[in-house]
């Protein structure tokens, strides 16, 4: 097998060796069916196990009750940020949406053409290097609902609890940290994410959403943008990304086989510490942008003392096979994403060299 680098990529992010040893045995013929899954009717009983096997995985994984559908649709959580305020803003058409990184500004941009949007709280005054505390949110009573985004990739910033929203629907973006450790699923009205941080390719956003919820969606939309014409349609009303959620399947059966997510969550805390504790310990040449209780365990960004030093230590990393650790130009630096199929190895691999850059300037 061709020697694999250490790909610290944002996304689409690194998937588990034996989802990718798995898919690559039935690339050919799938379980002797002699044809590839992206070669198949979305409409055969043989994909037709193949997406339900991933619908009740992912229910196992997350305690998801009968109370929740479940969706894969396509145009990613980009879509998201439309169809979220477009079904659900239409009781008092208003949101509350809650600032903290890139993807939620544009999460606000989508739903101010639907309706009126209180910002109930925000970082971007310090450049999204915090997450705002309970007692400082400006929440409306009468809003149709709250919406934040659990982790910020660009940021490297998470929350490690829900903000308390009272009776108000809790929305939540978890593309970034999905499955990367338990939540209560019955906190939500909606959770959406798309698949290609830590789920599988790109190409499938998941949808859960409570039943309730779709009461909201008029029949005045434009038919896709209807949560319950896909609910209808068993995500099938158009030819879902059959390739994608077949891969999402398989990444939902490594995390069952591999402990579920308590093992997972206690595995993502060790990478990250290892990786927070040489930026710690490096007596200020390397400086971390999150605030410490803020710090995300997928995406752990950090700066060096000048641009310069932070384009020497990528080139030096390229050299020694770890991939895509440049920064997001909003914050520059360094950005390690370390998702639940990144290996240990890699991590430990980028701490050495930190310490070898570090002790060379």
């Amino acid at each position: 097998m061709t020697k694999r680098v250490f790909n610290f990529s944002a996304g689409p992010g690194v998937l588990p060796l034996d989802v990718l040893k798995e898919a690559q045995e039935d690339f050919l013929s799938y379980k002797g069916h002699g044809l590839n899954v992206m070669e198949m009717s979305h409409r055969s009983k043989v994909y037709d196990d193949i997406f339900n096997s991933a619908k009740e995985d992912l229910r196992k994984l997350l305690d998801i009750n009968d109370n929740y559908e479940i969706l894969f649709l396509q145009g990613g959580a980009t879509l998201q940020f439309s169809m979220v305020a477009l079904n659900l803003m239409t009781k008092n058409k208003k949101a509350d949406y809650i600032l903290t990184g890139g993807w939620s500004k544009k999460a606000v941009k989508e739903a101010k053409r639907v309706g009126a949007v209180n910002v109930a709280g925000t970082s971007e005054e310090a450049n999204f290097n915090f997450i705002p505390k309970q007692e400082d949110l400006k929440l409306d009573p009468e809003a149709d609902y709250v919406h934040f985004t659990s982790n910020n990739t660009l940021y490297g910033t998470a929350w490690k609890t829900e903000p308390e929203v009272g009776n108000v629907p809790l929305v939540c973006d978890t593309s970034s940290d999905m499955l990367s450790r338990k939540i209560d699923v019955n906190k939500y009205a909606l959770i959406y994410a798309g698949a290609q941080k830590n789920m599988g390719p790109a190409g499938t956003a998941l949808v859960i959403i409570r039943k309730d919820m779709l009461e909201r969606s008029s029949d005045e939309l434009h038919t896709y943008l209807n949560y319950q014409v896909h609910v209808n349609g068993k995500s099938m009303y158009n030819t879902p990304a059959t390739y994608t959620v077949y891969m999402m399947g398989l990444v939902y059966k490594w995390l069952l086989n591999n402990g579920g997510l308590d093992a997972m969550y206690k595995k993502n805390v060790e990478k990250a510490n290892l990786l927070y504790d040489a930026i710690d310990n490096s007596n200020g040449f390397y400086k971390g942008h999150a605030k410490v209780e803020d710090r995300s365990l997928m995406n752990v960004c950090f700066n060096l003392e000048t641009p310069e030093l932070e384009k020497e230590f990528v080139e030096g990393s390229i050299e020694k096979g770890m991939l895509n650790l440049k920064g997001h130009r909003s914050v520059g630096g360094i950005r390690a994403s370390i998702y639940n199929a990144f290996p240990t190895e890699g991590v430990e691999a980028l701490v050495e060299y930190m310490n070898e850059f570090k002790n060379k300037h």
